[in-house]
């Protein structure tokens, strides 16, 4: 029993000295490539700013322009709570209809309001009265978001109305039943933080993608890679050693983005740090395969920058939930979201980011995460074992 203890150590010694070998070698290379290493730090920071500012789906600073048929002290009233909030901007007052047409074709304006003559006369006599709210439709998201700000302007109007009319007349104001929102774990409704996750998310899977299968591609060109393939180094140790570099860069990324977001974004981590670092190296091993079964049917350099580029990218921002909800998306596509990993790492993010919570609502995606990652494993080695086998 002793003995079969001792060759075991020797084995497991064996096997981490050549695995750390190839991953010396690796870092020997990387750290010569002067371009790769900015590229691998740099990119990543300048690409979460841009991302982090550009897309973005609060609406502010709406244009919006005023006919103002009343004239009154009630549509001046409306037209300076409106302005004076962060969401409206009053770019100017129209004098007839036919201007109405030309501001909206010539996209002066996103929003064009109109008092009726009768407003006052109505509001007095205790009748309703339309104003009419005319939106630029083109972008629809937009368009709606509008309609909301303008109901939640008007139905604030309207309660102070109702609160002067009430008290006027001496008659006690009852509200059956009052509606209280209270936001959890985004109280301010952020949209840059339910963003913020899945840009982590996409600049790793490109970084780990790309870094990687450019890496073993390059050693085929170069033709050092035969030289691996007919030493007495395992396929396995050979993958490990290579993926262990660009798993610690990814981890060094990783930190570098949560801490730059927290300056940026205000972000904060709300769950277990030890289990983000558990999920994020899941994830890093799951991307890297998907790097290496690149490489393993990319001849050339160029051939796999643009083939990791189109696996990595593309799902990542498509198909992954990162900017539109998987479960609006018809049911062949829902199934054909899982070719990304990035899929399920964002819900991981978005819960221990965000929430806060444990593995227990998330354990499902981790157990996705580890078939991804041995499915692509597993092409991978098939397709180098060939390679291997022509030498």
């Amino acid at each position: 029993m002793m003995y079969l203890f001792i060759c075991l150590k020797r084995i497991r010694n064996k096997l981490l000295t050549r695995i750390l070998a190839i991953s010396k070698k690796e870092m020997l290379q990387l750290k010569r490539d002067k371009r790769m290493l900015f590229v691998l730090f740099i990119f990543p920071i300048i690409l979460l700013a841009i991302f982090g500012y550009a897309i973005n789906f609060d609406v502010h600073h709406i244009q919006l322009f005023v006919f103002d048929q009343a004239k009154t002290v009630d549509s001046r009233n409306i037209i300076r709570m409106l302005g004076s909030s962060d969401y409206f901007d009053i770019k100017g007052y129209l004098n007839n209809e036919g201007q109405i047409k030309e501001v909206l074709d010539l996209n002066k304006a996103q929003s064009v309001i109109v008092f009726p003559k009768d407003m006052s006369k109505k509001l007095n006599t205790n009748r309703n009265v339309k104003v009419q709210i005319l939106i630029d439709g083109v972008d629809g998201n937009t368009a709606a978001i509008i309609e909301n700000y303008m109901n939640a302007a008007t139905l604030a109007y309207n309660k102070k109305i109702a609160k002067e009319f009430f008290s006027k007349n001496g008659i006690p104001i009852y509200i059956p039943i009052a509606l209280e929102s209270i936001f959890w774990f985004n109280p301010g409704l952020k949209s840059t933080l339910f963003l913020i996750p899945g840009l982590i998310a996409m600049i790793l899977v490109i970084t780990a993608v790309i870094s990687i299968s450019l890496s073993i591609v390059r050693e085929k060109e170069r033709a050092t890679i035969d030289q691996l393939y007919v030493s007495p180094l395992k396929f396995l140790e050979i993958l490990l050693g290579k993926s262990i570099p660009y798993t610690i860069i990814g981890l060094i990324i990783s930190a570098m983005i949560l801490i730059v977001s927290h300056v940026m974004f205000g972000l904060t981590i709300r769950g277990n740090i030890l289990l983000l670092f558990l999920t994020t190296l899941l994830f890093l091993f799951s991307a890297s395969n998907l790097g290496i079964f690149v490489s393993s049917i990319a001849d050339s350099q160029q051939v796999a920058f643009q083939l990791a580029t189109l696996i990595s990218l593309l799902p990542s921002v498509i198909l992954s939930g990162f900017i539109f909800p998987i479960a609006s998306m018809p049911v062949a596509i829902q199934v054909f979201t899982n070719i990304t990993p990035a899929k399920f790492y964002i819900v991981i993010l978005r819960d221990i980011l965000l929430k806060g919570v444990g593995m227990e609502a998330f354990w499902p995606q981790i157990i996705y995460l580890l078939i991804f990652a041995f499915i692509f494993l597993f092409l991978a080695a098939i397709f180098n074992k060939r390679a291997a086998a022509n030498l």
